[in-house]
């Protein structure tokens, strides 16, 4: 029978907690304190009035003239806008081991005085998801808070949209052609959404060390064919307002009724510990032992809320992304599938419930001549940085619950192979 139980690994003492809680505290009472003469953060986000980085306020008061809605400039200007923070925090094992992370956090409709002390220790794994529509003009604030654990290192951060055709180096996010965020800046990334599909970002900076730590997260374009006038003919296919695409397919071969992101990839606890006690990192050696989904191994994967925030980071809620899926019957289900592990390949199997892969890579499956490629399948495939669309169809499949599992044993533990079962594993409940 498989434990469930969370047992907190004794290696951590309560001497090496407290001081680190001291730190912690003392460099976030700094960090607040210094804020207020340094928190000018220069947020871009053309339809943003109040310096909070979104265009999300309904009505709020304006210049002398009168007042403005944010909303309705967003559409008028096809304005998406994202503000996120770079730093550190801590998320919990399935087997109740705290973990040391660096991550990112959403702090999009944060007022840029609150912003730096929101961030720290509210690093989230995965990152937060970047969901963006096709076509329109995308602006992503990145704010380096710094490392609360770690404040002897100065990283500087970047977001690297993997995969992602990307025209100005300047925003690609490699340090050696863009720019690197030092520790209270601020830089915001301008993109044009051409092309729909499900792409990944990361940290570029020492990017196998801030990728391990947590530095990477969900990315998805939302189809512009959705956006069809209601009764558009789809090759046989009716378009109805709300109707949802993977791509734009010009059939309806890629409608789908619900989507989730399920980001695989694994932790190893050593090089996280390394980190945490500044001791050097084991690169040649690493071991994720920790397979997860969505930054949870099972069976925290099948909780369908944000996990409770380990007592390390002041219990902000750090693992936000549930892995379980649900659907009620005949439902279609886009699954958003991403690896951006750089030690492992991960195949998805699910023995129950055919699964149809429509895209790799951000790009629909289909030959020269527009003759689609789709093909249905059992199991996914996918290497360090690859990502696949794949949607399960329902229609005809009873009521219950179903898996969806890594083939390779390995990855069905949480650290432990013979004690803690668990790891790369969620449910699909059918209703």
């Amino acid at each position: 029978m498989m434990n469930t139980t969370r047992q907190t690994p004794k290696v951590f003492s309560m001497k090496r907690d407290r001081l680190f809680g001291a730190v912690s505290l003392a460099l976030a009472a700094t960090l607040v304190s210094w804020q207020p003469a340094s928190a000018q953060l220069n947020i871009q986000c053309p339809c943003d009035r109040n310096n909070d980085g979104d265009c999300l306020d309904s009505v709020t008061a304006g210049p002398p003239s009168g007042r403005y809605n944010e909303a309705q400039d967003a559409i008028d200007m096809n304005v998406q806008c994202m503000h996120i923070t770079g730093g550190d925090g801590f998320v919990t094992m399935a087997d109740g081991r705290p973990q040391y992370i660096f991550g990112f956090s959403d702090q999009t409709g944060t007022t840029a005085p609150n912003v730096l002390s929101n961030g720290l220790l509210a690093a989230a794994f995965p990152a937060p998801a970047i969901v963006v529509d096709q076509g329109k003009n995308f602006y992503l604030s990145l704010t380096n808070v710094g490392m609360v654990i770690r404040p002897d290192l100065f990283d500087p951060h970047t977001v690297h949209f993997h995969g992602f055709p990307q025209s100005s180096t300047v925003f690609d996010g490699l340090p050696e052609s863009g720019i690197a965020i030092n520790q209270g800046a601020t830089l915001t990334y301008y993109y044009n959404l051409a092309e729909p599909g499900t792409f990944m970002y990361h940290c570029h900076v020492e990017a196998t060390e801030h990728m391990q730590m947590g530095m990477l997260g969900n990315l998805y374009v939302k189809a512009a064919q959705n956006g069809l006038p209601d009764g558009t003919n789809l090759k046989g296919f009716i378009h109805q307002t709300g109707n949802q695409y993977a791509y734009n397919d010009g059939d309806g071969s890629t409608y789908y009724d619900k989507e989730y992101p399920l980001q695989l990839g694994g932790f190893d606890p050593d090089f996280h510990d390394a980190s945490w006690n500044v001791q050097p990192l084991p690169f040649a050696l690493m071991w994720d032992r920790y397979p997860m989904i969505n930054g949870r191994g099972y069976p925290d994967t099948i909780i369908g809320a944000p996990l409770p925030g380990p007592a390390e980071n002041g219990r902000i809620p750090s693992q936000l992304e549930s892995s379980l899926i649900e659907a009620s019957a005949g439902q279609k289900v886009l699954l958003r599938l991403s690896n951006l592990n750089i030690t492992a390949t991960h195949t998805l199997i699910s023995p129950s419930i055919p699964l149809e892969v429509v895209g790799i890579d951000a790009k629909e499956l289909m030959a020269a001549d527009g003759t689609k490629l789709h093909y249905t399948t059992h199991s996914v495939t996918m290497g360090g940085g690859m990502s696949a669309d794949v949607i399960l169809d329902t229609a005809g499949v009873p009521a219950g619950e179903y898996y969806l599992y890594a083939a390779n044993l390995q990855y069905l533990a949480n650290n432990d192979e013979d004690a803690n079962l668990g790891g790369m594993m969620t449910k699909i409940v059918i209703n």
